[in-house]
């Protein structure tokens, strides 16, 4: 089981390019909520926030978890495919509790309540190839892979 988690083509350049721009499009969303940084509310403005949403508290850290050190693993490929799953569940709650309701597209013009979901597809869609294809090259689990 360890060995297929960490299977991957060291020579697998999407899998690099992919998994790096996943995790540095999440860092800045894992930093808001751990941290407050570009106006984000902080760990505790961030379990409120889940709270007032009905999320329990275990799921809200497993979201902070997911969008601040699932994205560090992602950009240096460790765990990819777990970090992958944290990012994709985080991504399909989101679309289900909060941008479903305002449509397909981005709220490119400001004319709408809030933001729709084609993002959010595209950031599951990246996940999936790399839950399904690993970290790729230049990855820790490629070389723990090659080590296993």
């Amino acid at each position: 089981m360890l060995k297929r988690l960490f299977r991957t083509d060291s020579g697998d350049t999407a899998g690099l390019v992919l998994r790096v721009l996943l995790g540095a499009v999440f860092i800045p969303h894992g930093a808001q909520k751990v941290f407050g940084w570009w106006g984000g509310p902080g760990y505790s403005g961030a379990l409120a926030m889940f709270g007032k949403m009905g999320i329990p508290v275990f799921f809200a850290f497993l979201d902070i978890v997911a969008e601040s050190l699932g994205a560090l693993a992602l950009i240096a490929g460790f765990l990819t495919r777990l970090a992958a799953f944290g990012i994709f569940v985080v991504m399909v709650v989101a679309v289900a509790m909060v941008h479903f309701q305002n449509g397909f597209f981005m709220n490119w013009f400001g004319q709408k309540k809030g933001e729709g979901f084609e993002y959010h597809i595209l950031a599951c869609a990246i996940a999936i190839a790399l839950m399904i294809k690993g970290g790729g090259r230049w990855s820790v689990d490629a070389m723990i892979g090659r080590k296993g």
